[in-house]
């Protein structure tokens, strides 16, 4: 069952990794610039390390969920945003929707010393807002997404230590240009689910 986030945490309260290379809040939410070339991946298939990506974090405790929601407006090629739980530059998560393939793809990557790629697409979610779900439980993630007020689609089921100190929040990125102009409208949290399905 998913726990309803009963806690907005306002954007101001959270930590930069990696500040973007503009961030303005207004009433609509967090208008994120991000930085040429900016991006999360750690050797797999294309043998470099990227670590300078942007993302907003809070304290992501064993027993929570943290909600990310964005507008997926996305143009170019590795366009991406969405919610990252994140230990070290070695272990974190990443899950939203990415442009690959010419359309928005809706994905995972799970890094643990290395990264890896999972893509589903969701070409009717571009311009849309979208809210992903991180929930921590025992030694699991669990990461959900969902277009506007839709039925919760199960994205992954990751490990992470149950004893790790992790954070969680949004992240944007744009791997092969600068200037992707991200919405975020909101950063909220709760209690973690309780139960897969």
């Amino acid at each position: 069952m998913i726990s309803p986030t009963d806690r907005d945490i306002p954007f101001a309260d959270a930590v930069w990794l990696n500040p973007p290379a503009e961030a303005v809040a207004d009433e609509a939410g967090l208008l994120v610039t991000t930085r040429e070339g900016s991006d999360f991946w750690r050797t797999t298939s294309y043998g470099f390390v990227r670590d300078d990506g942007h993302a907003l974090l809070t304290d992501f405790p064993p027993g929570t969920a943290v909600e990310v929601t964005f507008r997926a407006d996305f143009t170019e090629l590795y366009d991406q945003a969405g919610a990252m739980v994140r230990v070290d530059a070695g272990t974190w998560i990443k899950a939203g929707v990415e442009m690959s393939d010419g359309q928005p793809q809706l994905g995972a990557v799970v890094t643990h010393g290395t990264s890896d790629w999972s893509l589903a697409p969701v070409p009717d979610w571009a311009g849309h807002e979208v809210t992903v779900r991180v929930s921590r439980s025992g030694d699991a993630v669990t990461v959900r997404a969902r277009r506007a007020d839709e039925a919760w689609r199960t994205v992954r089921l990751a490990p992470l230590d149950p004893d790790a100190e992790a954070r969680a929040g949004l992240f944007c990125c744009s791997p092969q240009r600068a200037g992707l102009r991200v919405r975020f409208t909101r950063l909220a949290a709760g209690p973690a689910d309780t139960a897969l399905h």
